[in-house]
C-alpha cells in the first residue's frame, strides 16, 4: 500500500511539473546589411533578457502544479476516512485518488501559466530584438 501511495505521489509531482520557456516561438530577420555574427549576439542576448522577464511566471506555475497536487491528496484522504470509516485501506485509496485528481487539475493550471510565460517571453524577446535594430513581424489587425 505504500508503493502505491508513493508511486502515486511521484506521478502526480511529476505530472504538475512545468518548464519555463527554452527560446522564442516567433521569427526575427536581421535587418539589411547587420553581419549574421552580430544578429547572433543580439539574439543571445535577447534570450537572456526575455528569460529574466518570466522567471517569476514560471516559478509560479511551478508553485501553483504542487499546492494543486497537495490539496487534492488531502481532500482525498479526507473523503477515503469519511466514506470508509477509518478504514485505513479507504485512506490510502482516497489519498491516492486524491493526489492523481489534484496532479490533474495542477498539471492543467500549471499549462495555462507555461502558455501565458511562453507569450511574456515571446514580447520580451521581441521587444528587445526590436530596441536592437532587427524585423519583427507585424501583424494585422482583426477588422
Amino acid at each position: 500500500m505504500k508503493r502505491l501511495i508513493f508511486s502515486s505521489l511521484l506521478l502526480s509531482s511529476l505530472a504538475a511539473c512545468v518548464s519555463a520557456p527554452t527560446g522564442p516561438t516567433i521569427a526575427i530577420m536581421p535587418r539589411e546589411g547587420k553581419p549574421f555574427e552580430v544578429f547572433q549576439k543580439e539574439d543571445q542576448e535577447c534570450r537572456q533578457f526575455a528569460t529574466n522577464a518570466v522567471a517569476d511566471t514560471s516559478n509560479a506555475a511551478l508553485k501553483e502544479g504542487a499546492t494543486s497536487a497537495a490539496v487534492g491528496a488531502a481532500l482525498g484522504a479526507a473523503a477515503g476516512l469519511m466514506i470508509g470509516g477509518g478504514s485505513h485501506t479507504n485512506v490510502g485509496t482516497g489519498a491516492g485518488v486524491g493526489m492523481l485528481g489534484g496532479a490533474a487539475v495542477g498539471a492543467m493550471n500549471s499549462a495555462g501559466k507555461q502558455n501565458q510565460a511562453q507569450v511574456q517571453y515571446n514580447i520580451a524577446y521581441q521587444q528587445c530584438m526590436y530596441a536592437k535594430g532587427n524585423q519583427v513581424p507585424s501583424y494585422k489587425p482583426i477588422n
